[in-house]
């Protein structure tokens, strides 16, 4: 399937692909085009459009476009539930300490797109490890026993 969003991708334009890769699409196309063309190559390309005003993978009654996935494609798993919440922290300002994970994530994802660009196939591949491995780190998390409250 083919997947579009805007280029000069950071945090939740990052992680979504790795999401959609892991979980959703073992051979995805990611395309990244100017925001005003993204419904247009949607359209052209038969692509599904995220992370973009307007859009059901967007940014939708408070969630982040990650979150937004999550939901339409039913992914029930408690440590994707624990990364959305670290991707939302990282992407929306307003949210940086809804976990302290947040604001090393954003840290990281700017510290990528200064280093690499506007180059956002090299940014997915680079940062999919460190997804990877975040993720490995919420199973863990989730796993924990939990006092009762």
């Amino acid at each position: 399937m083919k997947w579009v969003t805007r280029e000069k991708a950071r945090v939740d334009r990052i992680a979504c692909p790795w999401l959609i890769s892991r979980f959703i699409d073992r051979d995805p196309t990611f395309l990244f085009v100017p925001s005003d063309q993204v419904r247009q190559v949607a359209e052209r390309e038969g692509a599904i459009p995220y992370d973009v005003g307007g859009v059901e993978l967007g940014h939708v009654d408070g969630r982040c476009s990650f979150e937004s996935i999550v939901l339409k494609y039913e992914l029930h798993d408690p440590a994707l539930d624990r990364l959305a919440q670290i991707v939302h922290g990282a992407d929306v300002n307003a949210d940086i300490d809804i976990t302290p994970e947040a604001a090393g994530l954003k840290a990281i994802a700017f510290g990528f797109a200064i280093v690499h660009g506007e180059n956002d196939h090299l940014k997915i591949a680079l940062e999919s490890p460190l997804y990877d491995a975040l993720y490995a780190w919420c199973q863990r998390d989730v796993a924990k026993v939990r006092p009762a409250e």
